[in-house]
């Protein structure tokens, strides 16, 4: 079995329009908070898992390397991953695999870092970077509504220094740790399923970003394709709908776990885990 640390990169605000899209505020508001300026505190969570042989990072958080480029997200209460790492004892170096499930930059900016010499360079590198190769041509051909939200330093580094692998379908990444695609959000989405003490914990990313997001129709006005995510998450949740299976948000602030139930012909958050 696999244990699994969580870990909390930052916050950022985005605005509760984008984050619920067609959903109207006075619907949202009452499941997401907004300030005055209507914008939501949004978490950077990611999460460490630790087998008996890998030690495995899913997301990265944004980083510091380019603060200029977001400060209309506010981005606040940073962490840099290698001090998040030592938390639980670790270091960079002891990292055997990071998952990417997407490039956009809260989600992968600190898969690099700047040296003491000013260099960009892989911020774990011992370990193997796993990442779709649907983001990967995504970062080199960047379609018109992600282009502003991925950055080529936080992966060209990882390239060059021989340490990215480039995934085409569903995988085993080691036993216990299983990586499925999910498109919608974006293309080739990596979801992270794994095996706990306490049953399957799953990382859906920005499939399912917060538990105000797990109805059908709750879907961002950030999603590259409105229909597909309907359909995705319909895929994902009539698999994983119960009480086996524990659902971490990588955006919810408030909520970082729950598990999800049908209810009539849609899906709730339920048992929620603050």
């Amino acid at each position: 079995m696999v244990e699994i640390k969580i870990i909390e990169s930052g916050y950022i605000m985005a605005d509760g329009g984008a984050m619920f899209g067609a959903i109207p505020k006075r619907a949202w508001q009452r499941k997401y908070e907004s300030d005055e300026n209507n914008l939501c505190r949004l978490a950077m969570r990611c999460v460490l898992a630790l087998s008996s042989d890998r030690k495995v990072l899913i997301d990265t958080g944004m980083g510091d390397k380019h603060l200029d480029k977001v400060s209309y997200y506010q981005p606040h209460k940073l962490k840099r991953m290698d001090e998040a790492l030592e938390d639980y004892g670790y270091s960079p170096s002891d990292i055997t695999d990071v998952i990417l499930t997407h490039l956009h930059f809260d989600h992968c900016g600190y898969a690099t870092c700047i040296n003491k010499d000013g260099e960009i360079t892989p911020s774990f590198p011992n370990a193997r970077y796993w990442l779709s190769r649907k983001q990967w041509i995504n970062l080199l051909e960047p379609n018109r509504l992600e282009a502003d939200s991925i950055f080529p330093e936080n992966i060209l580094p990882i390239y060059d220094a021989g340490l990215l692998n480039l995934v085409d379908e569903d995988m085993n990444l080691t036993e216990g740790i299983v990586l499925r695609f999910f498109d919608g959000h974006t293309d080739g989405q990596i979801v992270v399923y794994i095996d706990t003490d306490n049953g399957q914990h799953i990382f859906p990313g920005d499939l399912i970003p917060t538990s105000s997001h797990v109805p059908l129709e709750w879907i961002s006005a950030y999603d590259i394709n409105a229909l597909t995510s309907v359909k995705e998450k319909e895929r994902f949740l009539s698999e994983i709908a119960g009480d086996e299976n524990t659902l971490i948000y990588c955006h919810d602030a408030k909520v970082v776990k729950s598990k999800v139930k049908r209810l009539n012909n849609n899906f709730i958050a339920f048992d929620k885990e603050q």
